[in-house]
């Protein structure tokens, strides 16, 4: 297989950090693939998409840059020129003037998806009975134990920002469409995935696939890499 000098930066999202994609950066590995998953502070989007940017200047060469759900927005948002593909797995992806609260809330709740508010920070946490009724519910135990142990919590400026122009507008994407996702709707998911003229990939996979479900993701993910390194 070849894919050339192309590396991938890996986004993690709310509740959530680095190590969620710990099996998708060995498996792009075993497949020669080099990756880097961006540490993101979810403070602010603003703040978030300035983490990624710093991330991808440390990167030489073409990226296909892949988020998880809120993660979409922040990939989204960056106008790295050295970006050449988007992976949205699970992921939410507003339009230009919408945030993250827009998408997130358009369509119905899941009836086991649980019910956010922020402490008395503006810090929303993840309660942990979520994990396993929403969040990853086709985790095992030990995946639900390290899922909850590092749960980092998302600030409210997070999903009330409006995102500028999205970078989907103007490079390829790729859609993961989890078919049993409790947390953001799937026909949400499927008009995000239309309205992007994405390549879309539907599995029934929960919102976590990325733990639960990694070499589907990462097929995706190998996928836009060799569409980049085929140019």
């Amino acid at each position: 297989m070849s894919t050339g000098n192309v590396s991938v930066v890996l986004v993690h999202g709310a509740w959530a950090d680095g190590s969620s994609w710990s099996k998708v950066v060995e498996r792009l590995k075993a497949r020669g693939i080099s990756a880097v998953a961006a540490p993101l502070p979810l403070t602010s989007l603003h703040d978030d998409v300035a983490a990624l940017n710093r991330t991808l200047e440390r990167i030489e060469g073409p990226v296909v840059l892949a988020g998880h759900a809120y993660a979409g927005a922040v990939i989204g948002s960056t106008r790295a020129d050295n970006v050449k593909a988007l992976v949205y797995v699970a992921a939410l992806a507003p339009a230009e003037g919408e945030t993250v609260g827009d998408v997130f809330y358009r369509g119905d709740a899941h009836p086991l998806a649980p019910k956010l508010s922020p402490d008395q920070h503006g810090l929303i946490w993840l309660p942990e009975e979520a994990f396993v009724a929403a969040f990853a519910q086709n985790a095992t135990v030990q995946e639900l134990t390290v899922l909850g142990a590092v749960q980092r919590p998302i600030s409210v400026s997070c999903i009330g920002e409006p995102v500028g122009r999205p970078l989907w507008t103007d490079r390829p994407s790729w859609f993961l469409s989890a078919e049993q996702d409790r947390m953001i709707s799937p026909d949400t998911q499927h008009f995000m995935a239309q309205r992007m003229k994405a390549r879309v990939h539907s599995h029934q996979v929960d919102h976590t696939p990325i733990v639960t479900a990694p070499d589907i993701v990462t097929d995706v993910i190998v996928e836009a890499v060799q569409a980049v390194s085929a140019r």
